[in-house]
């Protein structure tokens, strides 16, 4: 298969570069051209890209490239929100402050997410292997990267010239971007559109060469901190975010979202949401599930359609079929949730807890007003109301639910 791919397409689908040594080099963000392109009450280096703020990806490439944190150059207008998200991340400075720079300055774009650690490492040593003193790394678009001394950086700082202006006008030697799609620049809502499309393509061929198979790659969207086991199959319309781990032989989707998981080997994920929930290896969701924060399903559960889950727990090989809301429960192993089964948490007021025991039945239609206990193997009649403990192995039913001394009874 890498056959098929050229040298350069697979230099550009390559999402996270191997590391090399870290460079004694002080590295420079820009981040002050705002403009009014985006039509925007927000900093467009904060309008997502791939699930991840703009402004991370060339964050990310400093990082890569460099151990000391970057500096963020940002003017008066884009300050305010670029110093909160850069909290612990970069030191946002302005063009005419004194900065602690090396003997080398790199400047990179805060709109143009799309270069590789690759592209300025072979930049960088381009520029050590001539005697000059700035260079541009330019593609059709325009300079993406820009090497120049320290005491270059410095004259520009003390002419009177923008920002802008004094980076435009430095005489330097022009290196040309061998793959100029890594130097689109997002100036407006349509650039950014075409990043999201490009980057899509990267991430995904990435995944598919690392064994992962896409049925659809134009309808699959993976954030680039998402991880993915070997022959996992990913259907049409999935959306993949946040920092979600997933193992291997799973089946996902179509249509689902899973944001911020955890899911183990040889799952199913069919047409459902899952949000900050845990799915334990050979469990399965769908169609049309929802877990909520805090849902766990632990090995071999099932959760069928229409259900969900929050803050909850469905035990190893216990089901819950359909029409079902579990919130604030912890179900143990191999019990089973009828049809239409509602645990009422919530008084108004507080939320309550319910537990049901392990292998406990309980029938369709019935609510399970909190806190309650269910003991195990204790089975409650459909359409029942339970409002006070169950000890194992009992009966009820009934609105309210009466406990019958035997299941003989």
């Amino acid at each position: 298969m890498l056959g098929f791919f050229s040298n350069a397409m697979l230099r550009f689908l390559e999402t996270y570069p191997d590391q090399e040594e870290q460079m004694d080099i002080s590295i420079v963000i820009v981040a002050n051209a705002e403009g009014n392109a985006f039509n925007s009450n927000s900093s467009k280096y904060l309008h997502p890209l791939g699930g991840e703020p703009l402004i991370s990806y060339p964050w990310q490439l400093a990082a890569d490239l460099s151990e000391p944190p970057p500096l963020l150059l940002v003017n008066a207008m884009a300050a305010s929100p670029l110093q909160t998200w850069a909290a612990g991340r970069a030191r946002c400075v302005r063009w005419q402050d004194a900065l602690p720079l090396g003997e080398t300055v790199l400047l990179l774009y805060g709109d143009a997410p799309l270069l590789r650690a690759t592209s300025v490492r072979a930049f960088l040593t381009n520029y050590e292997q001539h005697a000059v003193s700035a260079m541009n790394l330019v593609s059709g678009a325009g300079c993406v990267a820009q090497l120049l001394t320290a005491t270059r950086f410095q004259e520009l700082q003390a002419s009177e010239e923008s920002l802008d202006a004094g980076l435009a006008s430095l005489e330097a030697t022009l290196v040309t971007l061998e793959d100029a799609r890594e130097g689109l620049r997002i100036h407006t809502r349509v650039d950014l559109s075409r990043a999201e499309k490009l980057l899509r393509q990267r991430i995904n061929m990435r995944w598919m060469l690392a064994g992962v198979t896409l049925v659809d790659p134009a309808t699959t969207y993976i954030a680039p901190t998402v991880t993915i086991g070997r022959d996992t199959v990913i259907h049409p319309h999935t959306h993949l975010r946040g920092k979600t781990t997933i193992g291997m032989e799973n089946a996902l989707g179509p249509n689902s979202i899973i944001d911020s998981c955890t899911i183990g080997n040889r799952c199913r994920v069919t047409a459902s949401v899952l949000e900050h929930a845990v799915m334990e290896d050979e469990s399965d969701i769908g169609p049309f599930g929802h877990l909520r924060k805090g849902a766990r399903l632990c090995r071999g559960a099932h959760m069928g359609n229409f259900g969900e889950m929050k803050k909850s727990t469905l035990g190893p090989g216990a089901k819950m079929g359909h029409f079902s809301y579990l919130g604030d429960t912890t179900v143990a192993a191999n019990a089973n949730i009828g049809a239409g089964t509602i645990t009422c948490n919530y008084d108004g007021a507080h939320k309550h807890p319910t537990e049901i025991g392990k292998g406990a039945f309980i029938g369709s239609g019935s609510m399970l007003v909190a806190p309650v206990k269910i003991g195990a193997g204790a089975t409650i009649g459909a359409g029942s109301v339970v409002t006070h403990d169950l000890p194992p192995g009992s009966l009820a039913y009934g609105v309210p639910a009466r406990l019958k001394s035997t299941k003989k009874d």
